[in-house]
């Protein structure tokens, strides 16, 4: 019963409310994630900057990628192929096209409507903008328990039984105490709260995806040659034109949409978690960083695994074992036998980020519901660090198919939302486009512009600071960016 529902949910459901309403956002805002493409290189380079006792945006950018770069981009992708075949390479670019701009909406509402509480720290997500942006409180309920189940403790499990197993083909390490280790690590990161959290991530995100696009991009310039023809199968896989793929057309669309959702979560409601808790001088400014982190984690990280996979020789249409395998397999081909070790180690460093991401949004989720509650929190820490322990030593099919369809009433009740908010959602970004048509390199949001809305004035105080223009030169610049 739970694979019937699965396979209806996400695999139906799910592909109408991903591609469908991602597609409407796009269209409608005028393809807010091509305009804005090379104007995110510049708000990323100004997210650097931080604000005294608040998180910058790129420490949010990194929280963010802690959770979107894990798993789903080695394992993720090799399953993505072994069931759908080259083909779901493309579904997923699709995918993670049309979420850019579901997660610019997603994180830009989530600045908009952040809180800021009693320690002088943002609090944001969907469940605030539902709440505070649709007033429907019992429905902001449904998706902070849907966000803690999902991404507390489902992906969480999946996350640990990955990266157990992973270490335990590599080194022969047991998974028994390879989870140990892994929850004792965890537990000492938990303790020091979204600060610790943000800082480990800060340090460790960008050494794991460097390290990881470099070795995987060796080994995609040692067969540059074959490139061509190798994304040319790809689009040719996913409309059934490539006569090995030819009956994997349907496996392709379910599973690249699938596992790209899973891989860059955009349109999940996780991003906006940590996207509000950013200081930033205007909520689309973290939106616009949001998306360029969807496209990091797809159209860069997933397509790195893909091509490493499929260029490598190992891989063949029928291939039948699991998704880590497939992916180490492939290294191992190319480059000898350090490659298992390689993914394992890279695997490692991304479940562990990952893990600390999923926390946070359970986190998060428990004070929306309970507020500041320390017995409810520390009884959510044993329970993660419980289901981190168990997950490193079952089976986790049955867990993956309930995280699947969790997933997919997180997008139902996440992406309704944004639809029911759009109209608020290109208000603010009319207001950053009018001020970037003025000249202004910087535009900053103004709260007395927005009086109708359920703000905090605490996190927007009315009294905005100057706006910051553009050198004279820049006002000629093209306007589309």
């Amino acid at each position: 019963m739970l694979g019937v529902i699965n396979d209806f949910l996400s695999g139906k459901v799910l592909i109408v409310l991903i591609v469908g309403l991602g597609g409407y956002f796009t269209i409608r805002s005028r393809f807010v994630q091509m305009r804005y493409f090379l104007h995110m290189f510049s708000v990323f380079r100004d997210s650097l900057r931080s604000s005294a006792g608040q998180l910058s945006s790129f420490q949010a950018l990194m929280l963010s990628l802690a959770g979107r770069v894990g798993a789903g981009n080695i394992a993720g992708v090799g399953i993505a192929v072994t069931l759908g075949g080259p083909g779901a390479v493309f579904w997923m670019w699709v995918t993670a096209l049309v979420g850019m701009a579901s997660s610019f909406f997603e994180c830009s509402l989530a600045q908009l409507y952040k809180r800021c509480d009693s320690e002088g720290q943002y609090r944001g997500g969907p469940s605030y903008y539902i709440q505070y942006g649709l007033g429907k409180r019992k429905l902001g309920m449904l998706m902070a328990v849907l966000l803690m189940v999902t991404f507390g403790f489902a992906f969480n499990g999946l996350q640990s039984h990955a990266v157990t197993h992973s270490l335990n083909d590599a080194f022969g390490v047991s998974a028994t105490y390879s989870g140990i280790g892994l929850a004792v690590l965890l537990a000492l990161v938990f303790i020091g709260g979204i600060n610790r959290i943000a800082k480990v991530a800060d340090l460790l995100v960008p050494v794991k995806t460097l390290i990881y696009i470099g070795v995987t991009l060796y080994v995609i310039i040692l067969q540059i040659d074959q490139v061509p023809a190798m994304l040319a199968t790809i689009v040719r896989s996913a409309f059934g034109f490539d006569q090995a793929f030819g009956g994997l057309v349907g496996s392709a669309l379910v599973m690249g949409i699938k596992r790209g959702v899973f891989a860059n979560e955009a349109g999940l409601g996780s991003a906006p978690n940590v996207a509000a808790v950013a200081h930033v001088e205007h909520p689309v400014a973290q939106g616009v960083v949001q998306a360029f982190s969807v496209f990091l984690d797809t159209f860069v990280i997933c397509t790195c695994t893909a091509l490493l996979i499929l260029l490598s020789g190992f891989y063949t249409p029928g291939f039948e074992g699991d998704g880590i395998a497939l992916t180490q397999n492939s290294l191992a081909a190319v480059v000898g036998d350090w490659g298992r070790i390689f993914i394992s180690v890279a695997l490692a460093l991304f479940v562990f980020t990952s893990i600390l991401y999923n926390y946070y949004l359970g986190e998060n989720s428990l004070r929306f519901l309970l507020g500041e509650n320390r017995k409810a929190l520390l009884g959510y820490r044993v329970l993660v660090l419980a289901l981190i322990l168990w997950g490193a030593v079952e089976d986790l099919g049955t867990v993956f198919a309930f995280a699947d369809i969790t997933m997919t009433l997180l997008a139902f009740v996440n992406l309704i939302a944004l639809a029911l908010l759009f109209k608020v959602g290109l208000r603010i970004l009319d207001d950053y486009d009018q001020q970037r048509r003025n000249g202004v390199r910087t535009p900053v949001f103004d709260a007395k512009k927005f009086t109708d809305l359920d703000i905090d004035p605490r996190a927007w105080p009315s009294d905005a600071p100057a706006l910051k223009k553009a050198p004279r030169a820049a006002a000629v610049l093209p306007q589309t960016h």
